[in-house]
């Protein structure tokens, strides 16, 4: 499998990356996809714990479940359908950053021409199956077993088009999720024909880049943040990804639809990005060490609760850091502070 070199993890047995690959290749069944999926949480823990870099996990999180998804869609649609269609991941899991499981965010886009009876069963038989896996329905619908993201390429050009020049206010927010668009199975070339168009009919206006980057401001950071990482005792949590990953996802993101860039990693989009002098080398470095330390403190959070049977979510309380976690977390954040404001002066937000 592309990507999943060994790393050094015989040690890790029945629960390394090759075996988890062959057993997802050998599924018979949604069951034994199940089960293969427990594994790559299982697998995440253990070199968690081993202290392997945060950014390498998620690759192999990343493949895992691109072929995992793609042999469940072999599993519920016909052949003819996967090779007349495109099937498209989104959001972290498109930019390879997402490690445990969170909603579905997947698209189809179908060749024009093409027509699939039953292609509504199939859908919501993906999305169920997928939801038995341990990924639970996107609470925005952003699945393909909504028809809006399931749709002939031409019908998703055209909205492609409306969410740039319309009015909707949910416009913006779908374009930035498209933009971090994955194939994983079926005839990519689709997707690379949609990512074209929308280079082509993108308005290149600065009044638009400034409306698209204005969603960094959609989550305002909490007045006291600061002074809440000194005291010892705050017991109120903080959400990880409204305060620190979503606002440097989306600036990046901005900074790389302004450049025309398809790449949807954001480590990949920093590393173009100051090749082109589009950022400071030095900030575009502090900014992914941000990153990925709230990426590798999400996880751990998340793992204790997963341990202590909660639910894993964004959420993280400093009462229970320690006071080197807390003194990293509050760099990380004063780095994410920075990196707001640079794309504030940038795209002259104040103005809109």
């Amino acid at each position: 499998m592309p990507g999943l070199s060994p790393l050094g993890l015989a040690g890790f047995a029945g629960d390394d990356p090759q075996a988890i690959a062959r057993q997802i290749d050998e599924a018979a069944s949604v069951a034994d996809l199940a089960a293969s999926a427990l594994r790559i949480d299982a697998m995440v823990a253990l070199l968690h714990d081993d202290g392997l870099k945060i950014e390498r996990i998620a690759k192999l999180v990343g493949h895992l479940n691109a072929r995992l998804f793609a042999r469940l869609w072999s599993m519920v649609a016909p052949q003819e359908l996967v090779a007349n269609s495109c099937l498209v991941v989104m959001g972290s899991e498109g930019r390879g950053e997402q490690i445990l499981k969170t909603d579905q965010d997947n698209a189809l886009l179908l060749r024009d021409g093409f027509a699939c009876d039953g292609v509504e069963t199939v859908a919501a038989q993906f999305s169920a199956a997928l939801a038995e896996l341990g990924y639970p329905p996107c609470p925005g619908r952003i699945m393909l077993s909504n028809p809006l993201w399931r749709q002939p390429l031409a019908a998703f050009k055209e909205m492609l088009r409306d969410w740039v020049y319309g009015a909707h206010p949910e416009g913006p927010m779908h374009l930035a999720i498209f933009l971090d668009s994955l194939a994983v199975a079926g005839n990519a070339a689709l997707l690379a024909q949609a990512r074209e168009h929308l280079d082509r009919v993108v308005d290149r206006t600065d009044v638009f880049f400034a409306r698209f980057a204005s969603a960094i401001e959609l989550f305002d950071p909490h007045p006291n943040w600061w002074h809440r990482l000194i005291a010892r005792d705050d017991d109120e949590a903080m959400d990880l990804k409204k305060l620190g990953t979503f606002p440097i996802v989306h600036g990046v993101r901005t900074l790389a639809l302004q450049q025309r860039l398809h790449v949807t990693g954001t480590q990949e989009r920093l590393r173009l990005l100051a090749t082109r002098q589009q950022i400071d080398p030095g900030l575009a470095r502090d900014v992914l060490d941000a990153l990925h330390y709230l990426m590798s403190l999400k996880l751990s959070c998340q793992l204790r609760r997963k341990q202590a049977g909660h639910v894993p979510g964004n959420l993280v309380r400093p009462s229970e850091l320690g006071t080197l976690e807390r003194d990293t977390l509050r760099s990380a954040l004063g780095i994410v502070r920075r990196f707001r404001a640079e794309i504030h002066q940038r795209f002259r937000l104040d103005a809109l």
